[in-house]
């Protein structure tokens, strides 16, 4: 086959057996070298030479070397020759101008400006090159400016203008400047494109317009694979995977259209919400079938379906059975044992990546860090802590709101503190990281004053912000700043949720403020069904010797479910509270009737690296008679202490 180098080749040989060379022959050899993606310096290597024949570059000169930068992917060779089209006096040429303006644009170099200001005709291709500058530079705002004035000056935007807006609109969840655009396609009167087309779904879905999408990609005369895929992405990504299965089963009715490893990837995460027997291990047989399964992209979709729905084990054999594993497959192993709380397997599988030299990414490090925090790992946390700085994520945002998690939920409140201190500009999830901290070690007043730090911000409070101040407020029995931080969200239109209410009813019943504590359950939406909040309320009304309210919530709870342990121990105390003795022998015997076996509380310790576990009354550990030996060690110390307060009292 005739190749695109052999052609190269033998435009070098005609062009060197020349006897005579002028400007056109040496500017074909050049544009032909600046096509090429590998020979871009080749084509500077022609300029040397015609130059050192006294030849003059003209325009085609210098459009053809500014199209050789972009093959280069070099913009310091782009500045030299916008310096050489100023030396020979072609900056005000048209065509050079337009060149110039492309190769900046593709850079994202808004030095571009400059050249399109001085430009007295700009055509659409100069609009459509400034536009592109402020996209990659994610300056949305200002690409819809420029359209304005293109569209104000007469100039008629290309289907690529609306394309490359839509798709910029998408990425940045912009739907109002997406619906603007596509009232100008339509406005235009122009039929779209495919690739328009394509661009207009991509924005609806993404701005979780899915319907509208729909709708769009069903007047499709010939949607392509791309078309297809942003759908069932579409579907998949704002949680319709039932949809995202239709229109897959739709897909492969079709016989001129075959699925790929992105069409079955994008079906595939759609259904982790779904049962696994039903939706996932069909499309797990699928891609045997259509021959994925040593794609590593489907394969970490399928490890991701597996782990959601509850499937660890079927998680684990699908990742060993994968001939090749990239960091995305490796963190979805670890972020996978994470959410299912396995926090061992997951700093297990950390440790793999690491031993088979795999780059760490910020997510693989913060969802290691949330087990650390979670399994009170402290020494691996700081292992962990050092490599964070070893691969330079200290200023990741993510990475450091897990490690002021990681050391507050352990204990280490001034790490936390110093972690935080050190981050530049902490998003809302740092800032509720190091709330939360201060809420769970009962540091109230230092959660309010940094609540009101989010606040000078500029940054929205989410629920999670309010779950941390209202469980502040709730330890220290702050009643009045409790309401008024209920009420802040209430005015700011957040739902209160299950963990706000919990965190509401501790605080009045703690406070003794049962009867509002009752109003307040019964306000909630899942009030009456909710055994947890009436056992709050339960627990406190056996401190405040509230019987018949006590027997009211026993009586809400036993009626959803009648073999409660909890609630039965309690209701046994509040009897015995009341001095109803003989109704505390009723209960007990209940207890006695419905109590099943359950499996121990656990205790654990990490004493060099390695975590030991204890449940009461267990005698297994092989280390128990030295555990027990200091055990009495420090019961005799604590005598002697005692002794030595009381005689010298």
């Amino acid at each position: 086959m005739y190749s695109k180098c052999d052609s190269l080749r033998d435009s070098q040989l005609v062009f060197d057996g020349m006897s005579q060379r002028n400007i056109i022959t040496f500017n074909a050899l050049i544009t032909a070298y600046s096509r090429s993606p590998n020979e871009g310096f080749s084509a500077f290597r022609v300029l040397s030479e015609m130059t050192t024949r006294s030849f003059r570059p003209n325009n085609s000169t210098f459009t053809s070397l500014l199209g050789a930068c972009y093959a280069l992917e070099d913009q310091l060779v782009g500045s030299e020759v916008h310096c050489q089209v100023f030396k020979f006096g072609f900056v005000e040429d048209v065509r050079v101008q337009t060149s110039l303006l492309g190769m900046y644009s593709h850079y994202g170099n808004l030095e571009s400006a400059k050249v399109f200001g001085g430009m007295v005709d700009r055509d659409s291709i100069a609009w459509n090159s400034m536009i592109c500058a402020c996209m990659k530079n994610d300056k949305l705002k200002q690409g819809i400016q420029m359209f304005g004035k293109m569209v104000g000056t007469g100039s008629k935007p290309t289907l690529f203008t609306y394309s490359m807006l839509l798709n910029r609109c998408g990425r940045s969840g912009d739907h109002v400047s997406g619906k603007i655009i596509h009232a100008q396609v339509i406005v235009c009167g122009r039929p779209a494109d495919v690739p328009l087309q394509n661009a207009l779904l991509d924005m609806y879905c993404k701005c979780g317009y899915t319907e509208t999408a729909f709708c769009i990609f069903r007047n499709m005369e010939k949607p392509d694979m791309v078309s297809w895929n942003s759908m069932i992405s579409g579907f998949s990504e704002n949680g319709d995977g039932s949809m995202a299965v239709s229109l897959f089963i739709q897909l492969c009715r079709i016989s001129y259209r075959k699925p790929n490893e992105y069409t079955l990837a994008a079906v595939i995460s759609g259904t982790g919400d779904l049962p696994a027997s039903y939706y996932g291990k069909p499309l797990h047989a699928q891609v045997k079938k259509l021959g994925f399964e040593s794609s590593v992209f489907v394969g970490s979709t399928l490890v991701y379906m597996y782990f959601k729905n509850g499937e660890a084990c079927s998680a684990q054999r699908l990742f060993s059975m994968m001939p090749t594993k990239d960091v995305i497959t490796w963190t979805e192993m670890i972020s996978g044992h994470t959410r299912l709380g396995d926090c061992e397997n997951a700093i297990k599988f950390f440790s793999k990546m690491q031993a088979e030299g795999h780059k760490l990414d910020n997510f693989s490090i913060s969802n290691a860090l949330s087990s650390c925090a979670d399994m009170a790992a402290l020494r691996q946390g700081e292992m962990i802590h050092s490599q964070v700085v070893k691969a330079g994520f200290e200023e990741d945002t993510c990475v450091c709101g897990c490690l002021v998690d990681m050391y507050a939920k352990n204990g280490d409140l001034k790490a936390a503190q110093l972690v935080f201190s050190m981050v530049s500009e902490p998003d809302l999830r740092c800032w509720n990281s190091m709330l939360g901290g201060y809420s769970n070690h009962g540091k109230a007043e230092e959660a309010i004053k940094l609540f009101n730090e989010v606040l000078k911000q500029g940054l929205k409070p989410d629920q999670v912000t309010f779950v941390s101040l209202l469980s502040a407020c709730s330890h220290r029995g702050m009643v009045e700043e409790g309401n008024m931080y209920w009420n802040h969200m209430k005015r700011n239109g957040m739902k209160h949720g299950f963990k706000h209410y919990s965190c509401m009813v501790s605080l009045l019943c703690r406070a003794g403020l049962l009867n509002e504590a009752e109003v307040l359950i019964k306000e909630a939406d899942f009030g009456e069904k909710n055994t947890t909040l009436w056992r709050i309320l339960l627990s406190s009304c056996i401190v405040y010797r509230n019987f018949k309210l006590g027997v009211t919530a026993a009586d809400k709870v036993l009626r959803l479910n009648v073999e409660d342990d909890a609630t039965l121990i309690l209701l046994s105390n509040l009897y015995a509270a009341a001095g109803r003795w003989d109704a505390v022998a009723e209960m007990r015997r209940k207890i006695k009737g419905t109590m099943s076996e359950k499996d121990p509380g656990l205790s654990w310790i990490e004493i060099s690296q390695k975590i030991h576990d204890f449940a009461c009354g267990d005698q297994s550990h092989r280390e128990v008679d030295d555990a027990k030996n200091e055990l009495h060690r420090l019961q005799e110390n604590m005598k002697e202490w005692e002794t030595r307060e009381i005689s010298c009292a």
